[in-house]
This record gives structure tokens, sequence and C-alpha cells, in this order.
């Protein structure tokens, strides 16, 4: 289409030279031109050949250069909307992002100080474990030494029984039976220990 438009121009301004030549040359006969004296003639054609050449570039060129500087206009201004969008997005994404974070952080900080009350807390429950494990084996030790104590001093009192009832037996030179001997020994040996106890 510019194509043929520019046809068309070429052929009008090779028209307009052809009707312009003689009055070219009928003025270059008289002598040198006056650039500073104006020629009706050539001023005619000249506004001619402006308005034609006008109406010419309106009706093929100017429109579709017009189209073509406006949509190239709607696409930067489309494309600058949509990176004002595309900002406000990533801008909204990164308050998000960061907020994540600090709820993790927040989260983190949490465990961390449950663990260690938890730490703190299994300690002291094994401590007081242990203590009670302690305690419960020495009272079990107190208990094993006071049984082995009275099962010696259960032997010893009966060895001394048998000791005294043998001296005596010797010295009294007399056979007393064996059970009423332990008793008449059992009974004093106890009323020493209730004379201990007086004092």
């Amino acid at each position: 289409m510019l194509a043929l438009s520019a046809r068309r121009i070429g052929a009008l301004a090779a028209l307009l030279a052809v009707t312009a030549s003689p009055a070219l040359a009928s003025e270059a006969a008289e002598g040198p031109p006056n650039l500073l004296d104006p020629n009706v003639g050539v001023m005619a054609w000249t506004l001619v050949i402006f308005v034609l050449l006008m109406v010419v570039l309106s009706k093929f060129a100017f429109k579709p250069l017009f189209a073509a500087v406006e949509a190239r206009e709607k696409a930067l201004e489309e494309a600058i909307e949509g990176a004002k969008r595309d900002r406000a997005a990533a801008e909204s994404l990164l308050a998000q992002q960061k907020a994540l974070l600090e709820t993790a952080r927040t989260d983190a900080q949490q465990i961390i100080a449950d663990s260690r009350a938890t730490a703190e807390k299994m300690r002291t429950d094994l401590l007081a474990q242990t203590k009670s494990q302690q305690e419960e084996m020495i009272e079990q030790a107190r208990r094993a030494i006071d049984g082995e104590k009275a099962a010696a001093i259960s032997a010893l009192r009966t060895e001394a029984i048998d000791l005294a009832i043998a001296g005596a037996s010797r010295v009294i030179e007399q056979n007393l039976d064996s059970a009423g001997n332990r008793k008449v020994v059992e009974n004093f040996l106890a009323s020493l220990d209730g004379a201990k106890g007086t004092r």
C-alpha cells in the first residue's frame, strides 16, 4: 500500500515538474532570478504540491504510522502496568516470606526453650529418683546390718549361754537338763539387759 502511494506521489511530482518547467525556462531567459523577489507561480505550485502531498500522506501513511505509534504506546503502558502488578505481587510475597521466617524463628526459639525445660525437668526427676534409690539402698543396708547384728548377738548369746552352762555345770558338778539351764541363763541375761536400760 505504501509502495502504491509512493508511485502516485512520484508520478504527481513528475507531472508538476513538467508543467512547471516552461515557467522556469521563461524566467531563466530573462536573467538571473532574484531570490528575495516572490514568484506567484512557484508559490502556487508549491502550495498545490504541499496540499496534495498532505492528502496522500494522511490517507495512506499517517493512519498506519499513528496506529503503530498508538499500539506501541498501548503495549508500553500494558508492560508498565504488568511490571507494577508484578512488583506489588513480589512485595506481597516478600512480606509473606518475612512473616513466615519470623514465625519459624519464634517456633524454633520456643522449641529450644521447651527442650531446655524438659531436659531440666528430666534431670531433676533423675536426681530425685537416684536420691530415692540411694536412700532405699541405705535403708536396706541398715536393715541387713541390723539383722546381721541381731543374728550375731543371738549367736553370741547362745554361745555365752553354752559357755556359762558348761562352766556352771563344772562348778556345781551336777548335770542339769539343758532346756531348764538355758531358760535360767536367758532370764539372767534379760535381767542384766533390763538393769543396763534403767541405768
